[in-house]
């Protein structure tokens, strides 16, 4: 297993035997790296980010030498992505294993862009405003309960590109239709689907979530391979049937099957209420004309939810869903459009994470340095949210669901000093405040 984390794990049984363990702990306990010192100083550097997020480097270390020794953590080429993440992978495939039904695996895509003198060290991502953008992509898949409480990391990717060129350009050059999957920057996507899936250890009870990007037929074929799950929002009108028709020609010919009333807000975020007519049927779709002979023509159902009227201040809502999951009532079709607008989540949970690293990017000159910095941000951020998600969906549940027993024991004692009373103790909302303001985040 190669040099294990051995004195950090005999420090942290020492913590358990004497009821002392922080969040920290369980997300490094599964880590491996390269050199024992670097599992410390790790350790030690997740902490302090912990403490303070959204503070520089230098801010939350305090002292010259913790940032020097975290600057030669980040630049160390014994550390990678991989070694960061994976006690967070493991403490995720924990938390999903006590999860009771399905769990949702948001995929989604997100850039960090940076201002650099040497863009060429750490690569480009497009193109805005006519200028070659320098950054860093990353393709991540968070697992989250169907109360949209997140349960961690199960896969991530970073990459950059050397060259770009827009995407129209190609069209004019190749048929994307007809390039192996393989050759593709969207094979992220299946790798994703298959590095999660095998993390969780439980592909039937996982559902894949992807918007329009996902919508990959490769990746329907992928998820019936290894038998899990896929709810997709299309941008492609697919052929169906017998070949002759599309899903656009089938889907017209479909009765609505029921309606569904759901809160939205308006473009100056003021609330407004939306009325969908929902239609679904399942439907045999075929893969694009030219990879029909590699791929098999699967059995899947088409969901619609489609706003009656034209609303004045938004977006009329319309989502064409796309899924392997049985679909048989109008129940089944909303419990569905309800998973798949937890969809946002991951968004969120790439704003929690940019706003994090905003502050610090300045010392970082190379694509490796910054994807290790924001590896250790995506921990943090996790738990960010994690803890904000468990006090809005599950405000009464049991303290031990988010905290250590160290930080229930200190935080009852703050408590009980300050004269409250039993049913304020035993609140997660009350702990989340605590905590916050001793700085557990």
């Amino acid at each position: 297993m190669g040099l294990v984390l051995k004195d950090l794990a005999e420090a942290r049984a020492q913590r358990l035997t004497t009821g002392i363990e922080t969040w920290v702990d369980r997300e490094v306990a599964g880590c491996e790296f390269k050199d024992e010192r670097l599992g410390r100083r790790f350790c030690k550097l997740l902490g302090l980010i912990g403490s303070d997020m959204g503070q520089s480097i230098p801010l939350v270390c305090q002292d010259w030498a913790n940032t020097k020794a975290a600057y030669r953590f980040f630049s160390n080429e014994r550390v990678n992505e991989a070694d960061i993440l994976g006690g967070h992978f493991e403490a995720t495939h924990g938390r999903a294993t006590t999860t009771e039904g399905p769990i949702l695996v948001l995929h989604d895509t997100t850039e960090f862009s940076f201002k650099r003198e040497k863009p060429d060290l750490i690569g480009f991502t497009g193109k805005t405003a006519g200028r070659t953008q320098c950054g860093i992509l990353m393709h991540s898949s968070l697992a989250v309960t169907t109360e949209g409480l997140p349960l961690g990391l199960a896969a991530i990717k970073f990459w950059t590109r050397k060259k770009f060129k827009g995407t129209t350009a190609l069209k004019r050059k190749i048929n994307p239709t007809r390039v192996p999957i393989e050759q593709k920057e969207s094979i992220r996507w299946l790798e994703n689907l298959r590095q999660s899936t095998d993390l969780l250890a439980a592909p039937g009870q996982c559902v894949h979530i992807g918007d329009r990007e996902s919508d990959i037929y490769e990746l329907f074929c992928l998820a019936e391979e290894v038998g899990t799950h896929f709810l997709v929002r299309t941008c492609v009108d697919r052929l169906a049937g017998d070949g002759n028709h599309t899903i656009a020609d089938e889907m017209d010919e479909v009765a609505v099957k029921g309606l569904h009333r759901v809160a939205v807000k308006d473009d100056k975020g003021d609330p407004d209420e939306a009325l969908l007519e929902i239609r679904f049927r399942k439907l045999r779709i075929l893969p694009p004309i030219g990879k029909q002979k590699k791929y098999p023509a699967l059995t899947l159902t088409v969901i619609h939810a489609q706003e009656r009227g034209t609303p004045k201040r938004r977006k009329k809502i319309e989502w064409k869903l796309l899924t392997d999951l049985p679909v048989q009532s109008r129940k089944d079709a909303i419990e569905k459009l309800e998973w798949y607008a937890l969809r946002w989540k991951i968004e969120v949970f790439h704003k929690i994470l940019k706003s994090g690293c905003k502050a610090e990017e300045s010392k970082l000159r190379t694509a490796e340095r910054l994807v290790n910095l924001i590896a250790v941000f995506c921990i943090v951020s996790w738990r960010v949210f994690w803890m904000t998600m468990l006090n809005r969906s599950t405000p009464n549940a049991p303290p031990q669901t988010a905290l250590t027993e160290t930080e229930i024991k200190l935080l009852d004692h703050l408590v009980k000093d300050r004269g409250a009373n039993r049913s304020q103790r035993t609140t997660i909302s009350h702990y989340v405040v605590k905590i916050a303001r001793l700085g557990g985040y």
